[in-house]
């Protein structure tokens, strides 16, 4: 099929028929992207859940958005939760993210991992970078939630000591560094 064919296809509607669910993750196991712990308790107990789909989308007010797959088990606490923290993780905090990646486990067990905040958001002791924010918006979005976070509250470390990042590509677990600096 030409460029000219596979166009035309799409103008009539047929590129939604084409698509299966396995290519469109192909497509974006390419891509890779920051990694975060999203962390709530909507006032039945902590919850929280790793997510690659975290991003800013204003400065003024500052908003947040991720995206909550239907199939997570955070999915219906996170649905009633009124605020949110999100940690942005360094390399060196893997651990946290193959945490509130495993399902079945209780992500909370270890007491002396995480604490509350004042306000009551569950908080995790190691990460670097936390945003604790109020849920401004929920959107259905296919089998996903794309939820829209105000920030209200930031934490963030010393410059000299901000880790390299966590990134998820191709299924496996990466760090930016000052290696990976191209320009």
């Amino acid at each position: 099929m030409s460029r000219g064919q596979a166009m035309q296809r799409v103008a009539e509607g047929a590129f939604e028929d084409m698509l299966s669910a396995d290519r469109f993750k192909a497509a974006f196991r390419n891509h890779p992207a920051g990694v975060a712990v999203v962390t709530a308790d909507p006032g039945d107990g902590p919850v929280g859940l790793t997510a690659s789909s975290v991003i800013s989308v204003s400065a003024n007010p500052p908003l947040l958005v991720f995206s909550l797959s239907a199939y997570s088990s955070a999915a219906p606490a996170l649905a009633r939760a009124e605020t949110v923290v999100v940690h942005l993780l360094g390399a060196d905090h893997v651990h946290l993210a193959k945490t509130f990646a495993t399902a079945g486990i209780d992500r909370f067990a270890d007491n002396d991992s995480w604490s509350r905040l004042v306000t009551g958001e569950p908080v995790l002791a190691e990460a670097p970078t936390w945003l604790r924010g109020r849920i401004v918006q929920r959107m259905e979005a296919g089998d996903s939630t794309v939820v829209a976070v105000q920030v209200l509250q930031v934490q963030t470390p010393e410059p000299e000591e901000t880790p390299d990042p966590l990134v998820y590509h191709n299924r496996a677990w990466h760090r930016l560094g000052e290696q990976s600096v191209l320009a």
